[in-house]
């Protein structure tokens, strides 16, 4: 889908507890602040209507996705608004009995335009006694999404994804022009890769990247690392949110999509080996 006009996007950095009414409520007031500061698009970070700690307590926090008080909430603030709203990721009870990290873009008329499911767990080591096993509570997704917005195409992904630059390659030779890494990356991670790569992502895609944040100290003396950017296709941060929960937004011109790929082509320039 080729670029539409500018429009002004924002990104929504929070520090979400384990009480999913406080944590909407917070979400909620942050989007209509971006709404206020002229946000036609709003996207919300990696869970954030539930930060919780330890299997049992995620699998009993999961909601069935029809029955989501997140995600319900969400699509009423949307039409509200009149927006379109990304709703960062949401723990979703499946009946396998595990859980899906689930996106969701809903239109401005509270329609449900695409989800997708995380692909890759975040199955980790860090040292020091951090650990991290999402495989053993997530099932991870299997299948790439898109969708096409009144200015390009936006692809979706979450977090650790950002670390396998073969899904964000097929996104942008799928008509990409936006991608999405609504995130809840670890401190020591975040201090370490998570500029680098988000630019790297942008620069290889000729897109510009969205990347909501969670930051600070969550349940289970768990450290986010913060830093909500916005890139542009040559992998210039338009703005970067700091430590601090609140909100960045930046001007896009999907012009600037054609024009990175234009002086440098590499999406079509596959070659075998």
């Amino acid at each position: 889908m080729a670029g539409g006009g500018t429009f002004k996007a924002a990104c929504l950095q929070v520090n979400a507890s384990n009480d999913l009414d406080a944590n909407i409520a917070t979400a909620t007031d942050l989007t209509r602040k971006a709404v206020n500061q002229g946000a036609q698009l709003v996207l919300m970070p990696e869970n954030v209507t539930m930060m919780e700690w330890g299997r049992a307590n995620v699998i009993a926090k999961a909601m069935p996705e029809d029955s989501h008080a997140g995600l319900k909430a969400f699509v009423a603030l949307a039409k509200e608004l009149r927006i379109w709203l990304h709703c960062g990721s949401l723990a979703v009870a499946l009946p396998s009995g595990k859980v899906a990290n689930r996106t969701y873009v809903v239109l401005p008329d509270g329609a449900i335009a695409a989800k997708y499911d995380k692909i890759h767990m975040f199955d980790v080591d860090l040292g020091n006694g951090e650990r991290y096993a999402e495989s053993a509570t997530f099932e991870a997704g299997d299948h790439a999404a898109s969708v096409d917005l009144p200015w390009g195409r936006l692809g979706l992904t979450i977090c650790y994804d950002v670390r396998f630059p073969h899904l964000y390659r097929q996104l942008g030779q799928a008509g990409a022009y936006f991608i999405t890494v609504p995130a809840a990356f670890t401190k020591v991670t975040g201090e370490a890769h998570w500029h680098v790569l988000l630019r790297a992502r942008a620069i290889e895609t000729g897109c510009f990247v969205f990347a909501p944040a969670q930051t600070g100290t969550h349940a289970g003396d768990r450290k986010t690392f913060g830093h909500a950017l916005i890139i542009n296709p040559w992998g210039e941060v338009l703005a970067d949110a700091g430590t601090e929960p609140g909100i960045i937004l930046a001007d896009i011109d999907p012009a600037q999509v054609t024009q990175a790929r234009a002086k440098i082509p590499a999406l079509n320039l596959n070659r075998s080996f």
